[in-house]
């Protein structure tokens, strides 16, 4: 059982930048492709990015350039750098584990984090 742990959530202004971590609590974690999700108020969660066990990415249209995501296998960790902050971007950001990127992309998650909220104030 793989548990994920995110941190680095806050409120920033517009155009600030933000990074969020996630903790896994397994080796095994190393295997799994991750990813991060978000979820707006009366919206339906969304990838935005997701990486695979060897480090192949791949991003939402929407974040292509402003958003990075990388993972320390050391660590257990994967974080997802954000720039250029918007308006938009305020939402609950999970972190999610699944056995391959495709199914990260395709939103079959096998594990979640419990999320943590992101506010982008204007």
């Amino acid at each position: 059982q793989v548990q994920l742990v995110e941190s680095g959530g806050g409120v920033v202004q517009a155009g600030g930048s933000l990074r969020l971590s996630c903790a896994a609590t397994e080796r095994t974690f190393r295997g799994y492709a991750m990813g991060w999700f978000r979820q707006a108020p009366g919206k339906e969660r969304e990838l935005v990015a997701a990486i695979s066990s060897g480090g192949s990415t791949y991003y939402a249209d929407s974040e292509k350039g402003r958003f990075a995501i990388s993972r320390d296998n050391a660590k257990n960790a994967v974080c997802l750098q954000m720039n250029n902050l918007k308006p938009e971007d305020t939402a609950v950001y999970y972190c999610a584990a699944s056995v391959l990127l495709q199914m990260v992309v395709s939103g079959r998650i096998n594990y979640w984090g419990q999320g943590t909220q992101v506010t982008v104030s204007s």
